[in-house]
């Protein structure tokens, strides 16, 4: 595919600040974007394909792009954006994390999970786009390396962000492209597991943060009936795809969690003195009714809740 170019110069001021917003909204997806005065906001940026990849390279004045929640749709398709900073640092948060990459390295983007990217300064950026699938196919859980900083002037990664920028530039025909695209995916892939191998131990810290987290929000939440992992994943300010990941570690899934800590609030408040009614409980512990929270608490427990009631009393001293 040829070389395309968009620029704001021939928007008038007022309009130029929506002209930007609609490119970038073609070229990725829709972003929420903030300038330090949009109406001398001055942007150019080039794309072109690469088989898999699309490739681009924006030159622009200081700005904000944000994937809030509202601009991320159901079914859309799941993607990754790999940005190389060449002239300021670009500042990133995403699942929780927030990171500050400067020229020499670049970073994973879930382009489907809510995240923030700035840079304060005139910048001259890189950016790759790929399939999610893609790359899912030659590393596992990618999700794990979004908003971290990989070094893009040595070793593999080095290669790869040096690919990157000649492979913007040089010509191209259709069968060179598909051939340049995947060896460009292959060597994203490599470098990415490379540095992982070497972040794991942090990696790792970060991972259990995150689930404490999660389970933190659950226990302080338990009493709303509406808890789910979507409304959990939106707490923490993480993906519900990297929440259901995090819990799969554990062997049990979001739901299953938020199930059986009801259930154990329960039978704590069972154990306690005084006449609460089994339909009070139900209520305050977010279940849809007793019959409900009955069901449930035997098929957990194995007995009913007024059966375990009893037979904490009747373990009581007598006074």
């Amino acid at each position: 595919m040829v070389l395309e170019s968009y620029s704001t110069a021939a928007a008038a001021p007022p309009e130029r600040a929506a002209h930007w917003s609609a490119i970038i909204a073609d070229t990725y997806f829709p972003l929420q974007l903030s300038y330090r005065d949009p109406a001398t906001f001055q942007g150019r940026l080039e794309r072109r394909s690469a088989g898999p990849v699309s490739l681009s390279r924006l030159r622009t004045e200081p700005a904000c792009y944000e994937r809030v929640p509202g601009l991320i749709r159901h079914g859309e398709a799941e993607e990754y954006l790999v940005t190389i900073p060449s002239v300021a640092p670009v500042l990133f948060r995403q699942l929780g994390r927030d990171v500050t990459c400067g020229p020499g390295g670049f970073l994973l983007e879930r382009g489907d999970a809510p995240y923030r990217f700035a840079y304060e300064a005139r910048n001259d950026l890189l950016v790759m786009k790929i399939a999610h699938s893609a790359l899912a196919e030659r590393l596992r859980q990618p999700d794990r390396l979004c908003a971290t900083i990989f070094d893009g002037r040595d070793g593999l990664g080095g290669l790869f962000a040096e690919t990157v920028r000649r492979a913007h530039a040089m010509p191209q025909d259709a069968g060179a492209a598909e051939v340049l695209g995947r060896h460009l995916i292959e060597l994203l892939a490599l470098a990415l597991d490379r540095q992982a191998e070497t972040d794991r131990g942090a990696g790792t810290v970060v991972r259990a943060a995150h689930l404490q987290r999660a389970q933190q929000a659950i226990r302080r939440e338990i009493r709303d009936p509406a808890l789910s992992p979507e409304s959990v994943a939106r707490v923490c300010g993480i993906s519900k795809r990297y929440l259901h990941d995090l819990f799969s570690e554990t062997g049990t899934t979001v739901a299953q969690h938020i199930r059986e800590t009801r259930l154990q609030a329960a039978r704590d408040m069972l154990q306690m003195p005084g006449d609460l009614s089994l339909a009070g409980i139900a209520y305050r512990l977010g279940f849809c009714d007793q019959a409900q929270f009955s069901r449930q608490f035997r098929a957990f427990f194995g007995q009913t809740p007024r059966d375990y009631r009893n037979a904490c009393r009747a373990r009581q001293p007598q006074g």
